[in-house]
């Protein structure tokens, strides 16, 4: 364990969750006179990532292990970094529920090649079960399937 990239990470994605929360609540809300608007999915998962990230500052501070070198996987984070940039670039062409399931596995499989089954339910139950919540339920707009 990295205790000082723990601690660093945890710290920049507690600011970005704070960020994400302070631009989710300035997302518009409908007048339909339901309670739960757009903004009530992204405010939650960034107050989750702020939870998660602070429970991790805390486990890397009171850790006593001693700090060891780790050898850095740089081709499995290029891998993913170019996976996010064709990502970005075809959400709006294949839609969120194509894209994401692509990404997912991607990054599934880059982490632990095989269990491609596994990778794929994984995948297709996290796209399609936030793509339903977000836009059936919260009544959000994310891009749909392009047939």
């Amino acid at each position: 364990m990295n205790k000082a990239f723990d601690r660093y990470l945890s710290i920049l994605f507690i600011v970005l969750g704070v960020a994400l929360y302070l631009y989710a609540e300035t997302l518009t809300v409908s007048n339909v006179g339901i309670a739960i608007g757009p903004k009530a999915l992204p405010s939650f998962l960034a107050v989750i990532l702020i939870i998660l990230s602070t429970v991790n500052l805390i486990a890397a501070l009171r850790s006593k292990t001693p700090d060891k070198q780790e050898k850095l996987e740089y081709k499995k984070f290029f891998i993913i970094f170019i996976s996010l940039l064709l990502y970005a670039l075809l959400i709006e062409p294949l839609g969120y529920v194509i894209s994401t399931f692509l990404f997912l596995f991607a990054g599934f499989q880059t982490m632990e090649r095989g269990k491609y089954l596994h990778s794929a339910i994984i995948a297709a139950l996290f796209s399609g079960g936030i793509y339903y919540f977000y836009v059936e339920i919260f009544l959000g707009v994310l891009p749909p399937l392009p047939f």
